[in-house]
């Protein structure tokens, strides 16, 4: 019975596009003083089968204390996606803004970590775009990753676009 709810649970937040949940896969320590370069893997909730692994640096107490800045970590992050099995698109955005399809807090309030998803309907490919959203002075800091369906089974679950 449990294993039922999950499953439903996870379906439904699939096919409503509740933004994407990590898990942390990796953390390497940098320095002495604790700093961390964390790994996380990201499910795209809209398109099965394809992982994004996302990397960004976190920052010790220590660090903290030395610098002055309690609340904040850097803008810096690094995003790796591919297909990691069958692959099926749900009903995505297929306009050039694409959508966000995970966030993360990297301040007490104003910084976020964000991915969006892009189509690239001429080359047939998704593009994740991982980038910092500030309230002001927004962060030139990206990665970006792509994920082609050239020669990929994928299945569009409402019908590949035109």
């Amino acid at each position: 019975m449990a294993r039922m709810l999950l499953t439903t649970t996870f379906a439904a937040a699939w096919l409503i596009g509740i933004p994407a949940q990590a898990e942390v896969v990796g953390k390497v320590k940098t320095d002495w003083v604790g700093n961390d370069i964390v790994i996380e893997a990201i499910l795209d909730p809209k398109v099965q089968g394809v992982t994004c692994h996302l990397t960004y640096f976190e920052r010790s107490l220590i660090d903290r204390l030395q610098q002055g800045n309690w609340f904040e970590d850097p803008s810096n992050s690094s995003i790796a996606c591919q297909t990691t099995g069958p692959v099926t698109i749900s009903n995505i955005d297929l306009d050039r803004n694409g959508e966000e399809v995970f966030t993360e807090s990297r301040s007490l309030i104003f910084k976020k970590l964000v991915v969006n998803r892009i189509y690239d309907r001429q080359n047939n490919a998704l593009i994740y775009l991982a980038h910092t959203r500030q309230v002001q002075q927004g962060s030139a800091k990206m990665s970006i990753s792509t994920v082609p369906l050239y020669n990929t089974q994928a299945t569009w679950t409402k019908g590949h676009p035109q």
